[in-house]
């Protein structure tokens, strides 16, 4: 603890000090327990997501397989069927942090024969764009888990420093002023009584 004077303006620094730290913990304290919520509720969303990829790719697995590895995943012109042409994000706020929000994507898709292309490929098209979007949120998720897992770290750094050391001290420091500030008026009564009874020892002689 930083050596503090033992004054009544330091007293009232002090109290002041307490009084702020006091009125800005609970804020903090909510604010850690919202962070730790909303990354558990994002965490959450991403096992869902992963779970619906994992079912995804169960269901389709044998013949999405073929199509990877196909030229029915290329179009006439040897570009492929389906591409990502943009990821739609928007801008959300959680607690005070700028977050990522995952609006949707924008998928451009080739021109192929409809005759001389196997017929499951319409709807491996359509499997393989709701396994995209559910890749492209969980990355957007991922970038939220991210910035608030920063914010949840600094916070839960000022709760511990608030709790810990601010708090602890400036409690010890308004009872060592008060100690010393008590003893000095004791002290300063007891000097009034002797110099009280020196006067009238003195008008007596």
């Amino acid at each position: 603890m930083a050596k503090i004077k033992l004054t009544k303006n330091e007293l009232k620094r002090q109290r002041d000090a307490l009084k702020m730290y006091k009125r800005y913990l609970p804020t903090l304290q909510l604010k850690k327990q919202q962070l730790q919520m909303e990354i558990r509720g994002i965490e959450a969303r991403r096992a869902e997501l992963e779970a619906g990829k994992a079912a995804l790719d169960r269901e389709f697995r044998a013949w999405i397989g073929v199509f990877g590895e196909s030229r029915a995943a290329y179009g006439a012109d040897g570009r492929p069927l389906m591409t990502v042409e943009r990821v739609r994000t928007g801008v959300g706020n959680i607690a005070g942090v700028e977050i990522p929000t995952f609006e949707g994507a924008d998928f451009a898709f080739g021109e192929y024969d409809l005759y001389a292309t196997p017929l499951w490929v319409d709807a491996a098209l359509e499997r393989l764009k709701r396994a995209l979007l559910l890749d492209l949120e969980s990355d957007v998720l991922a970038v939220q888990i991210e910035r608030l897992g920063t914010e949840l770290r600094v916070t839960s750094q000022r709760v511990n420093l608030f709790e810990k050391v601010k708090i602890p001290e400036a409690e010890e420091g308004i009872r060592r002023i008060r100690i010393y500030l008590g003893d000095e008026q004791t002290a300063q009564v007891v000097r009034g009584k002797i110099a009280k009874r020196k006067v009238i020892e003195r008008s007596r002689i």
